[in-house]
């Protein structure tokens, strides 16, 4: 049987990012990405699309684990501080969910659990059924 964890296999751009889903449970999920010198910018601290690409797939397993596809339609993120090196981590929570729109927040934090950026998204959920159970 197939798990949202093999469905969100298909996000390459993320894969390719280094980011990888530790936990997804019923509207949370939760990942990380080691800061790696391909995520670096020009000022030598991590890319803030790097960030974005890793909040936006714990936000994609937290609002689709109800089984049924969910796309973004509107997201923000607010940089507090910036890193250069080490594990980020991304929690994302459902603070609304309905039947079409779901929102979402997710905290980006470092090792030492210091707040790096929140990124808040919508989310708009498709009538088409995901090929695994919803997440409990």
């Amino acid at each position: 049987m197939t798990t949202i964890q093999d469905f969100l296999q298909g996000d390459k751009f993320a894969l390719l990012a280094g980011v990888e889903l530790l936990e997804v449970r019923n509207g949370y999920a939760k990942a990380c990405m080691e800061i790696k010198p391909l995520h670096l910018n020009g000022g030598g601290v991590c890319q803030g699309g790097a960030i974005f690409t890793l909040a936006d797939l714990a936000f994609a397993a937290a609002t689709n684990s109800h089984a049924r596809l969910t796309l973004s339609i509107t997201s923000s993120i607010h940089f507090f501080q910036s890193e250069s090196k080490g594990i980020l981590y991304a929690e994302a929570r459902e603070i609304f969910s309905h039947k079409r729109l779901s929102n979402c927040e997710v905290h980006i934090t470092n090792a030492s659990g210091t707040l790096i950026a929140t990124f808040c998204g919508t989310g708009y959920r498709k009538d088409t059924e995901l090929p695994f159970a919803p997440v409990e």
